[in-house]
């Protein structure tokens, strides 16, 4: 639709990605030219990210009570067969990570863990115990601290409720998620900025010269998350919806993935897999609480990393793991990676939990965090991007499939 702006009608002409790619370019060049210029952009970033993380709370707190108050009986959300993908694709990304370990047995150079100052977490029981505590939390601390396990129990609950509301509350409801809904459509729509700003600030003060004594690592990680990313999840896209998953898995690592790569983080990257979700063309009640809920469970590309710098702390320690241990750390690296988002630092402060395996003493396992940290600019963005790409691939399989089995496709 036209704004009458010329500038603004020949900006609208140009896609979503194609202008996010252009914002990529030239972050890179401007960090290139001038890195203090580069620095001061990141600006940008900072805001964009940060307006994402606010508004995506709000978000599925008011999409989850509008659907579910105005859910009509008959209607299903179909999210168990989400849920079984969700668990599926987990636990083959933790598997591959090992054969690839095995494969590509990788030592590194251990550092100080002094700046790592977040405990981590003593065994799984603590894992789940604060995973399941974030279910009760106050709705209040929920919303203001994105804790969407919380915000979504709290948002079934009050949807429920609102059924025997009068149906002038309920269009209110459903009004006040429009007007949220369009509130993200206007932040999404400042994307390219927000990639220009995060893309040049990170390589002005980082560049990659850090990463280079531990680029076999790096190989190995990323290798894994392409391989799950290109081969396994678009396989298990095959077997939901029997024809070619490829265009699919490539427009969500396209529209999902390059956002969530450059965020580094799910939550903020939940309103674009809403909006993808729309696009796509996907039942809201289904994608409303199962976006949110893969930001919160479903982890492939962390229990990639767990898994990984877990093996390769073994190496390290001249420690040979046999098939039956690797098998048991990847269902350990499954289970940890769904509460992940429960722990202060996410994944690698997970890795200690999996060394405990190989009998790793906690201090070398803290060292090996640390080393996590410093690769974290690609580590942390390649697996921020598999996460939430994964999240929206597996909603759209899912209901596909259900639309393959009822003739609807």
């Amino acid at each position: 639709m036209a704004s009458g702006n010329p500038v603004v009608d020949a900006v609208n002409r140009i896609s979503l990605v194609q202008q996010i790619a252009v914002g990529l370019v030239l972050g890179i060049v401007l960090a290139w030219l001038s890195p203090s210029a580069g620095l001061a952009s990141g600006l940008l970033g900072t805001l964009f990210v940060g307006a994402l993380k606010a508004v995506a709370p709000v978000l599925v707190f008011v999409l989850v009570v509008a659907a579910v108050a105005q859910h009509q009986r008959g209607n299903e959300a179909h999210i168990r067969p989400i849920l079984i993908l969700y668990i599926i694709g987990t636990f083959t990304a933790a598997f591959s990570a090992v054969v690839a370990s095995f494969l590509f047995p990788t030592e590194i150079v251990l550092v100080h863990a002094d700046d790592v100052t977040t405990a981590p977490p003593s065994g799984i029981t603590e894992v789940m115990k604060a995973l399941l505590l974030n279910l009760v939390s106050n709705p209040i601390n929920a919303l203001a601290n994105a804790n969407y396990i919380g915000i979504l129990a709290w948002a079934l609950v009050l949807g429920f409720a609102l059924r025997h509301a009068a149906e002038s509350t309920r269009i209110m409801v459903a009004d006040l998620a429009s007007a949220v809904s369009q509130v993200v459509k206007w932040v999404i729509r400042f994307a390219p900025l927000g990639i220009f700003g995060l893309v040049s600030s990170t390589i002005a003060e980082t560049g990659f010269t850090a990463l280079a004594s531990y680029g076999k690592l790096i190989l190995v990680l990323v290798g894994c998350m392409l391989f799950i990313a290109l081969v396994a999840n678009p396989l298990i896209v095959w077997w939901k919806i029997r024809r070619n998953p490829y265009p699919l898995v490539l427009t969500c690592l396209r529209e999902s993935g390059m956002t969530a790569f450059f965020t580094r983080s799910s939550a903020a990257n939940i309103p674009v897999n809403m909006a993808l979700a729309k696009k796509l063309n996907l039942h809201e009640d289904t994608y409303s609480i199962s976006i949110p809920l893969g930001a919160t469970i479903n982890m492939g590309g962390a229990a990639i990393t767990i898994t990984v710098l877990a093996m390769s702390a073994a190496y390290t320690q001249g420690i040979q793991v046999d098939f039956a241990t690797a098998l048991l750390l990847s269902l350990v690296a499954t289970i940890s990676a769904a509460g992940a988002s429960g722990v202060a630092g996410g994944s690698l402060l997970l890795i200690p939990l999996a060394c405990s395996l190989f009998g790793i003493s906690n201090d070398v396992a803290m060292q090996v965090v640390a080393v996590g940290f410093i690769i974290g600019v690609i580590q942390d963005s390649a697996e921020t991007a598999l996460n939430s790409s994964t999240d929206v691939l597996f909603t759209a399989a899912a209901d596909y499939g259900r639309q393959r089995k009822e003739g609807q496709l």
